[in-house]
């Protein structure tokens, strides 16, 4: 059975804190254990400090222990009152400070504390209690007029044998099992709200991913914070914005192929029937009317097959070193006929005397030039002029295609390098081609490393600026 993450985080968080809660109580039940164990000697250590003197003032008055050998029940007295209370004995009655003991009174002694007691003379031999004393057991030195009479030492508890300690003990423990109960229910709880909250949005970009699978660009996931998930909510919803718009682009693209086509294809065919049904005659003005169609629709198929072999890297680029100024110029005598026919001046301004040298493919380069001579001739009414500006920096070269009137509005111009694009109120396609050449013009730019902008022209007209890496020999 496939867990959901939902609960794989549920898990995870409640596993963490349970190891937590039991690794903490666990430390706390040692550390209880150990202290109050501890807690239980210090105060043993207080009794055996009122003993000691309680031992001084008998000495001084017997002036050595045999009053203790003799007579072992002094030695229970003294202990007696050396505690400040001695645990109940059979009929109820506190043995207070001071009262004298019975017999039996040993038995109600905290933990055989007498028997844990030892008593040694100035040579270290037992008086009561011969008991080994362990290592690091520093007895309680007795003086006696500033001699040292005797050593009273206790044996720390190893353990809790009084059943108030232990029921202490074990109140104490069951506190720690129930808090630890408690906050084991309370992470639990906690932790499937958390893993709820954590795959909500796992869960909507998983619905949004699936609509955007089958075609609904439209998909989109609320950011409800500003963490990572918050972040992948943002990126995908650039990213369905960039599908959709690459949707739209995709549709417009083949309608407006379809639109290019139908033209050149509907006049060829009305012309072809015309023919046919004996409307025209064959002379040498229809078959140019059709030739003229069939160029027309021949350049538009050519345009797209090489901005589709742009789009995808096809295209064959043989770079050189080679000189801008010179292929610009060569290039521009081509053009010169057609402008002179169509009444356009041609002004150049080529700054520098040196070779603006460029690493590029010649033969595409003139087909960047020549692309935007053509887009120039065709737009540029008559009578107006073309400047072509050649600039050197330090690191690049810079060419700028400007024109007269008309111009482009401000609002269209980052339009100008889509595909099959045109200005429609003027420069049209009447005018003008299928509106590719804009199009193949930037990937060939887009490919020398450089970039290609469109900025309104202070003829008039549109200024088409290329900005290409210079190469220094």
């Amino acid at each position: 059975m496939q867990i959901s993450v939902r609960y794989k985080l549920f898990f995870a968080i409640l596993l963490a804190t349970g190891l937590a809660v039991i690794s903490s109580a666990m430390i706390m039940k040692w550390s209880l254990d150990r202290g109050f164990l501890r807690f239980v000697n210090a105060t043993e250590q207080s009794s055996l400090s009122r003993l000691a003197v309680n031992l001084e003032d008998a000495y001084r008055s017997e002036q050595n222990w045999d009053f203790l050998r003799h007579d072992l029940s002094r030695w229970r007295t003294l202990i007696a009152r050396s505690l400040p209370e001695i645990a109940p004995p059979p009929n109820g009655h506190f043995l207070r400070e001071g009262a004298l003991p019975d017999k039996k009174m040993s038995q109600h002694l905290p933990h055989q504390f007498d028997q844990r007691l030892f008593l040694l003379d100035t040579d270290r031999k037992a008086i009561i209690n011969d008991t080994p004393v362990p290592a690091g057991n520093t007895p309680t030195p007795i003086t006696c007029q500033g001699k040292v009479v005797g050593y009273l030492g206790l044996l720390p508890r190893t353990g809790i044998s009084e059943m108030p300690h232990k029921r202490f003990l074990k109140e104490q423990k069951q506190g720690l099992i129930l808090q630890a109960a408690v906050i084991v229910a309370l992470a639990a709880l906690l932790s499937l709200l958390m893993a709820r909250r954590l795959v909500r949005p796992l869960n909507e970009l998983t619905q949004a991913t699936h609509q955007l699978a089958a075609g609904r660009f439209a998909a989109r996931v609320p950011v409800g914070s500003h963490d990572e998930l918050g972040q992948l909510a943002m990126d995908f919803n650039s990213l369905a914005v960039s599908l959709e718009q690459s949707e739209q682009s995709r549709r417009q693209w083949v309608a407006d192929i379809s639109h290019e086509l139908r033209t050149p294809i509907a006049i060829l065919q009305g012309e072809i029937e015309a023919l046919q049904d004996g409307i025209r005659r064959p002379n040498e003005e229809t078959i140019k009317s059709l030739h003229h169609e069939v160029l027309r629709l021949g350049r538009l198929v050519d345009d797209l097959y090489q901005l589709s072999l742009s789009d995808v890297g096809a295209l064959t680029y043989r770079k050189t070193d080679l000189d801008l100024v010179e292929l610009l110029m060569e290039t521009m005598a081509v053009y010169k006929p057609q402008y002179v026919a169509k009444d356009i001046r041609i002004e150049t301004d080529i700054s520098g005397k040196d070779e603006a040298t460029v690493f590029g493919d010649q033969e595409r380069l003139c087909q960047l030039f020549s692309n935007l001579l053509d887009n120039s001739l065709k737009y540029t009414d008559a009578g107006g002029s073309v400047r072509i500006a050649l600039q050197q920096h330090e690191n690049s070269v810079t060419v700028d295609f400007a024109d007269s009137a008309p111009g482009v509005p401000r609002s269209e111009l980052g339009r100008l390098f889509d595909r099959l694009y045109r200005v429609e109120s003027s420069r049209n396609r009447s005018t003008g081609g299928a509106g590719l050449g804009l199009a193949i013009c930037r990937n060939i730019v887009e490919a020398h490393g450089g970039e290609i902008t469109a900025q309104p022209s202070t003829m008039g007209g549109l200024l088409i600026r290329i900005e290409l890496p210079k190469v220094w020999s």
